[in-house]
């Protein structure tokens, strides 16, 4: 099963693909779809969209797990990022690819164990799981790669309970 993690931006979007064959966990490919500054929002917005629909094209995912919001400071920037998060639900939902959505804590949780890691310990266990020579940089590449975990390891518990849920 093919996963990608998504750690929505609007500057920075970070992304992870990632194999699971098992319990084995490969990284396939990871980056950041980058936005510039005083760039009007629209075009802003198409460039993720966009960017987001060719990278799923181009690595096939099974599945698309997206990290939820958590904002407690600037307001402009939670619309800004809801905007982008949109754009790449967007471009995964034309895909008929199915979404998984995790909060932070979920995130941490099931990357650490412990739902209130700090950052740096959920860099460490990335790097760990995916057996990478170093945590990815930007940080938002790492965070999307903790979410590509968090969804591989929740995805088939999740479609279990659909289905039931369903019946």
């Amino acid at each position: 099963m093919r996963v990608l993690g998504i750690d929505p931006g609007y500057a920075i979007v970070g992304f992870g693909f990632i194999d699971k064959i098992g319990h084995k966990l490969t990284p396939v490919q990871y980056g950041a779809i980058l936005t510039e500054a005083h760039t009007p929002a629209e075009q802003r917005l198409l460039q993720v969209y966009e960017s987001a629909g060719a990278l799923m094209d181009k690595y096939k995912p099974d599945t698309v797990g997206v990290e939820k919001l958590f904002f407690n400071r600037n307001v402009t920037t939670a619309f800004d990022v809801a905007q982008a998060r949109g754009a790449i639900i967007l471009a995964a939902a034309q895909r008929g690819l199915p979404i998984g959505e995790y909060t932070p804590l979920q995130v941490k949780q099931a990357v650490v164990g412990y739902g209130k890691a700090e950052k740096k310990q959920v860099q460490e266990m990335v790097k760990m799981f995916l057996k990478l020579s170093a945590v990815p940089k930007p940080d938002d590449v790492a965070d999307a790669l903790a979410v590509a975990i968090c969804h591989a390891h929740s995805f088939v518990l999740n479609q279990k309970i659909s289905e039931v849920k369903r019946s």
